[in-house]
C-alpha cells in the first residue's frame, strides 16, 4: 500500500515536469460524428469489469486516479460501464454501476468488485453481485434494492447504454473528451510506467483546454 501512495505522488508531483508534443492522429483522434450536448461529460471514460486491460489501467496504473487530479477545477472524471461484456452478467454490473454511481461509492467499490470478477471469479448471478457490492460499498441489502429499483438508476442505465451507442464504442478502455476526442492509447504507450500515465492525464487536460 506504501509503494502504491508513493507511486501516485510521484506521478502527481512528476506531472508539470514531463514535455510531449500531442498530435491529431497519433495520440488523440477527433471524433468524425461528434456528440456534444448539455449532458455529455467533459472526460469520459469507458470500462468493463470483465476486461483485462480495464482491471490495470485501474489496479497497476491508477490512471483514473493521477486523471482526476490533475483535472482543472469544475470538471469531473465520469466512468460508465459498458454491458457488451459478459452477457446478462455484464448488463447487471451495468446497473450496479449505476447504483455507485447514484449514491457516490465508485471509488469504494470499483477494485472489489474487479478483484470478485477478474482474480476471485466470485460473481456469477444477482445474488452474488448483490453480496460483493453492498459489502464493498458499505451499504445495507435494502438500501441496494431501493436503489437497483428507483428511478434514477434505471435512466441512469439507460444513459450508459446509450453514451455507448452514440460513441461507436469498439473497444476499452476508451476515454473521450468534450465529446470529441478520443485518447489514442497506443500513441501515448511508452515501457516506463509513470511517463504512460502522465502522458496520459497530461492529454487529457490538454484536450479539455483545447477549442
Amino acid at each position: 500500500m506504501k509503494n502504491i501512495v508513493f507511486t501516485l505522488i510521484g506521478l502527481i508531483l512528476s506531472f508539470n515536469t514531463l514535455a510531449i508534443q500531442f498530435n491529431e492522429g497519433k495520440q488523440y483522434i477527433t471524433l468524425s460524428k461528434p456528440h456534444i450536448h448539455d449532458d455529455t461529460p467533459q472526460a469520459l471514460e469507458f470500462f468493463s469489469f470483465f476486461c483485462s486491460y480495464c482491471y490495470q489501467f485501474e489496479h497497476v496504473y491508477h490512471i483514473s486516479d493521477v486523471v482526476k487530479k490533475n483535472l482543472p477545477v469544475g470538471i469531473k472524471l465520469v466512468k460508465y460501464h459498458v454491458d457488451f461484456l459478459g452477457n446478462e452478467l455484464g448488463q447487471m454490473l451495468t446497473h450496479a454501476w449505476a447504483i455507485a454511481i447514484t449514491l457516490g461509492v465508485e471509488d469504494k467499490v470499483i477494485l472489489p468488485l474487479f478483484d470478485e470478477i477478474q482474480k476471485k471469479h466470485a460473481i456469477f448471478d444477482e445474488k452474488s453481485l448483490k453480496q460483493a457490492f453492498i459489502k464493498a460499498a458499505g451499504i445495507s441489502s435494502k438500501q441496494y434494492d431501493i436503489a437497483w429499483n428507483s428511478l434514477s438508476v434505471k435512466s441512469l442505465v439507460a444513459k450508459q447504454q446509450k453514451a455507448t451507442i452514440d460513441m461507436n464504442l469498439q473497444a476499452i478502455p476508451e476515454f473521450f473528451v468534450n465529446g470529441k476526442y478520443m485518447v489514442n492509447i497506443a500513441g501515448l504507450y511508452n515501457s516506463n510506467i509513470n511517463k504512460f500515465v502522465n502522458n496520459y492525464a497530461k492529454l487529457v487536460v490538454f484536450l479539455i483546454n483545447k477549442k
